[in-house]
């Protein structure tokens, strides 16, 4: 696979396009709860972001950190295309988060996911994320998954 890889900030066309289609599938993944979750995916202060783009130059996945306490970043975003999944696109776009975060001085990641979305737990416990205790808004939700990883 020869991907290229972007840092940029949210505004970028690449990343909102990709989050569009995070949202829409999110909103039928996450049935009734779609509300409560899509309060906190908001990504108009994102300065962090990657986006993959495949060999033929199509953005095809995405992911962004954010500041979450004076050692830890949060993991937002992670989304890849239906077509483009299994191809280690997530795990670029996640290593490289990873990197920059570490090279702004933070010591860990941490991520929220559901217990329904196998895929990404998979890779997340893959790519060495251990399971934490639920955190912040994600306290109460039955179906949250939490995770870090010390990356310095």
């Amino acid at each position: 696979m020869r991907e290229k890889l972007l840092r940029t900030e949210s505004t970028h066309e690449d990343f909102v396009s990709l989050v569009r289609h995070l949202d829409a599938e999110l909103a039928i993944k996450n049935g009734d709860n779609h509300d409560f979750f899509a309060q906190y995916n908001k990504i108009d202060t994102l300065q962090h972001v990657v986006v993959v783009y495949n060999p033929e130059g199509q953005p095809v996945s995405c992911g962004a950190i954010k500041p979450f306490d004076e050692n830890s970043v949060e993991v937002k975003r992670m989304y890849t295309l239906t077509e483009h999944r299994g191809k280690g696109y997530a795990g670029v776009v996640l290593n490289n988060l990873e990197q920059w975060a570490s090279e702004l001085g933070y010591e860990r990641c941490v991520l929220e996911t559901s217990a329904d979305f196998h895929e990404a737990i998979g890779l997340y416990q893959k790519k060495g994320y251990k399971p934490i205790p639920k955190y912040g808004q994600y306290i109460e939700v039955e179906s949250s998954r939490c995770f870090q990883k010390y990356v310095l």
